[in-house]
């Protein structure tokens, strides 16, 4: 296990753990636990994303997408993306692009199908259930990979990021867009108030499921700082890799390049 994982799990006897927020869980049981959080808020997860950023998180998703600069029939692998945000904006960027969106989820997966096919994508958007650990994609067969606030998720990071860069071609560019678990030291105290005290209580009213926006507030605080992540990145096998903060540090964006 590379050294930039202490933080990604822990062995104590012959079980395995992992946190789960500030849980303490068997890596077993971590996938279930995701998928149960995303099952019971799917069908109003973008709406929330809009309320708990005030809408923000447009701008940065757009970010991302322009960082990228779609080119003419790329093939994009979008990960942990299942109701497509990241997807259409891709598709409407690209000239003849074509995504394939792989989630855990079956539930996101649902949701992100049927806004394909109100959009009239169905053609140019694939939806497959996939573990990020265990990419169900063949090696170098993806001009770029993205995923955009679900790596957090992934019970061992540095398997994911192995497995972006197996499925990457030469060139290939991987993006990530993730919340950083501190900001400006200014707004550190502001903003550790809105989101343990509001975006649970949020999440409550708007998704009827409190206990899971609590989940995602903690995820993000045992999340590596950008730097320490960038250096994961590397790890990988990634060159080129950089990353830069948007809104005073709450999130940052991610990037490298197999070469």
């Amino acid at each position: 296990m590379m050294s930039s994982d202490k933080n990604e799990s822990a062995t104590s006897g012959t079980d395995t753990t992992t946190h789960f927020g500030f849980r303490t869980v068997a890596e077993s049981e971590k996938a279930g636990m995701v998928k149960g959080v995303f099952n019971s808020v799917a069908d109003r997860y973008d709406v929330m994303n809009d309320f708990m950023s005030a809408g923000v998180h447009r701008l940065w998703k757009d970010s991302l997408i322009n960082s990228l600069n779609p080119r003419a029939g790329m093939q994009l692998l979008d990960v942990a993306g299942g109701t497509g945000d990241i997807a259409f904006r891709f598709l409407e960027a690209s000239d003849g692009g074509h995504v394939t969106v792989c989630d855990i989820n079956a539930e996101m997966l649902r949701v992100g199908k049927g806004r394909a096919e109100a959009k009239g994508y169905a053609d140019r958007a694939d939806f497959v259930c996939g573990d990020a650990q265990k990419l169900p994609f063949e090696n170098r067969s993806m001009d770029a990979y993205t995923i955009a606030f679900g790596i957090r998720n992934v019970t061992r990071v540095h398997e994911a990021l192995a497995e972006a860069y197996r499925v990457l071609k030469p060139s290939g560019r991987f993006l990530c867009l993730e919340f950083s678990p501190v900001v400006v030291p200014i707004l550190q105290k502001a903003y550790d108030a809105y989101s343990f005290n509001v975006i649970p209580k949020m999440g409550g009213i708007i998704t009827k499921d409190e206990e899971s926006y609590q989940y995602l507030v903690e995820s993000i605080r045992r999340f590596p700082a950008p730097q320490k992540f960038a250096e994961m990145i590397s790890e990988a096998g990634f060159s080129r890799v950089g990353w830069r903060s948007m809104s005073a540090g709450v999130v940052a964006l991610h990037t490298g390049v197999r070469i």
